[in-house]
């Protein structure tokens, strides 16, 4: 039988790798942003004012990725901020991506910057793995300008985990017999999965390394953790069957959310935040064909306590209308009026390939009345796709500050639209 082999490949500091190189490959700037204390973040004026990314020497100041910017300045005055350019990162991601295909059409993206490759049988093509990981890290170098970590194994996890050790540009192997030494005196909270609250409960049981969760009771786990303790155990243990799958997995729900740029304090404005976020959930529910009975509303207050209401409805829709309608109900059920608001999010669940409506006599809408609402919605769709989402709003944004459009990361990542990088930005710096 042969031995599966699994590569994961992971970016390093992608925004700022992927910004530093276009910066100096096209732009033609001399300072190299991977080589000066930076940061990839968001308008410091604005609450967004996080560390998206940071460079190394940024990183020896003690600077953490998903800090607030006045922490990192505070810490290093002299740092230099770049924002974030998503437009550029899906286009390096899409040509990344294109470069482990020519290595194993058997790819799968897990985010943005990084992804599985199953290398199984392409010995021979490219001799042995770790000969293959260093053609591959050698040619993204060259051809891409920006480095990455290989890590090596026969299965997601472990590769993923090798893929974690000493950064970057580096390529490590963690196959089964090299666990003892490699993976089991690596901290518990280092294990894929494990988040800071399972942390402390696996502390509580006195185990503080992976080895020791490796060798724990599993019942113990299961009873304590439920079914995610014994999934951890299987993990410590680096058991994990999951194969290498190119098409990534359907979409159970829709769902956006934005921190608004002032406090959310009367329903007038809290209404017109939850249509910008229906306008950019429903345009993706029907790009993607589906539509959704369930809706709900997760509110944070700007004291950070976080509640939600959802709402059935009367069948499975993806009108923008219907949908804000219902989030406008859930709303005026959720919120107490007074409390200030920070944050406000839209989710759509329960999908459907297909819209259906239950009509009856006091709805006070027809068939045709839907009809018409949906080719009105999939006209301005068309719109928006050929000249810019700014090319139509709703009167209800006449006059007003606030975004019409909100949520996600950015109108790239809503679209799917990129503007072509110049060929240069992909070769080898000269």
């Amino acid at each position: 039988m042969i031995q599966r082999v699994i590569f994961h490949v992971d970016a390093n500091s992608a925004f700022l790798s992927w910004t530093a190189a276009y910066k100096v490959n096209v732009l033609g700037e001399t300072v190299d942003l991977r080589q000066i204390p930076s940061v990839v973040a968001g308008d410091r004026a604005s609450r967004h004012s996080i560390i998206l990314a940071k460079s190394g020497p940024a990183k020896k100041y003690g600077i953490q990725t998903g800090e607030p910017l006045f922490q990192a300045l505070e810490k290093c005055p002299d740092l230099t901020i770049v924002p974030p350019d998503y437009e550029l990162y899906v286009e390096a991601s899409r040509h990344f991506v294109q470069m482990l295909r020519q290595f194993s059409p058997m790819v799968e993206q897990y985010s943005i910057d990084e992804a599985w490759v199953d290398m199984t049988g392409t010995r021979r093509l490219f001799g042995d793995p770790l000969l293959a990981a260093e053609a591959m890290r050698k040619r993204i170098w060259e051809e891409l300008g920006f480095t990455v970590n290989i890590g090596i194994s026969t299965n997601k996890l472990l590769a993923k985990m090798a893929g974690d050790f000493e950064k970057p540009n580096k390529v490590h192997t963690l196959y089964p017999e090299e666990m003892e030494e490699k993976f089991w005196p690596l901290p518990v909270r280092d294990l894929f999965l494990v988040g800071a609250a399972t942390e402390r409960k696996l502390k509580d049981l006195g185990i503080y390394t992976i080895g020791e969760l490796a060798t724990a009771d599993p019942a113990i786990l299961r009873k304590r953790l439920g079914k995610h303790g014994e999934t951890l155990w299987h993990y410590a243990n680096g058991r994990n069957a999951d194969m290498v799958t190119p098409e990534p997995a359907e979409n159970k729900g829709y769902g956006n959310a934005t921190t608004t740029s002032k406090d959310v304090t009367d329903r007038q404005t809290g209404h017109r935040v939850l249509l910008s976020l229906c306008e950019t959930v429903a345009m993706r529910m029907r790009k993607d064909g589906k539509s959704g009975s369930c809706i709900a509303v997760h509110l944070r207050t700007n004291s950070f306590h976080h509640f939600s209401h959802q709402l059935l409805l009367h069948g499975a829709t993806n009108i923008t209308s219907e949908l804000f309608t219902a989030a406008c109900r859930a709303f005026d059920e959720a919120w107490d009026g007074q409390t200030p608001l920070r944050q406000l999010g839209v989710q759509v669940t329960r999908l459907a390939k297909e819209p259906y409506q239950q009509y009856d006599l006091f709805s006070g809408v027809s068939p045709v009345q839907y009809e018409r609402k949906l080719r009105l919605d999939e006209t301005v769709d068309a719109l928006r796709d050929k000249f810019g989402e700014d090319i139509i709003r709703r009167a209800k944004f006449a006059g007003s500050e606030d975004v019409h459009m909100a949520g996600g990361l950015s109108k790239v990542r809503r679209t799917g639209v990129t503007k072509p990088m110049p060929e240069e930005f992909w070769v080898e710096k000269r």
